[in-house]
């Protein structure tokens, strides 16, 4: 499945965030732990230059609720753009620690947030508290279809985003967990 997202760092309270946010259907309210993994074995799954693997898994336990995914990041010239990603869900965490374990991978990061998810019939809207990190709001298209113009569905959500009105950065072109492994490592993005 093709993930094309906008992250942005907010730089408004929480309270006025929120109170822009509630025109939309509200989703939930939910606390998040995932666990980012490299595989030392693996160039493409690797910290190299203290840059995030192109290529990652993650474990995540969502409100009780666990999965494994794989992401594959893409990108053009240096530029992230949109990532590959596969998901399931698993029954046990421990298990999915365990078996992270034993085939060799080793944890990488991990993120702790509290995610506030809203929609609307093109978008997930989430605004995301992220410990040691700060205020997030990462805005994805649904269903994008293999042969869509990844470009244009980013103006789309750029301009969705612009429209909210309170003061965001420009697009981060990086997730939260390689936000954490640079201020981490006391890079700048």
């Amino acid at each position: 499945m093709k993930e094309v997202e906008i992250l942005v760092e907010v730089y408004e309270d929480k309270e006025k965030v929120l109170d822009i946010l509630k025109q939309f259907k509200f989703k939930g309210e939910k606390e998040t732990l995932d666990i980012y993994y490299f595989d030392p074995l693996r160039d493409n799954f690797k910290v190299i230059n203290n840059k995030f693997p192109i290529e990652c898994f993650r474990l995540r336990n969502k409100n009780q609720k666990y999965y494994m995914t794989y992401k594959k990041d893409n990108f053009e010239n240096e530029t992230w753009i949109y990532s590959d990603e596969e998901e399931i869900e698993i029954s046990d965490f421990k298990i999915g620690q365990t078996i992270v374990k034993n085939l060799g991978l080793k944890e990488l990061i991990r993120i702790n947030n509290k995610k506030h998810t809203y929609e609307t019939k093109k978008y997930e809207i989430v605004f995301e508290e992220v410990k040691d990190l700060g205020y997030f709001l990462e805005v994805e298209a649904f269903n994008v279809n293999e042969d869509e113009d990844i470009k244009k569905v980013k103006q789309e959500i750029q301009f969705f985003i612009d429209k909210l009105g309170f003061k965001v950065s420009d697009e981060l072109n990086a997730g939260k967990p390689e936000l954490m492994l640079n201020k981490i490592n006391n890079l700048d993005n």
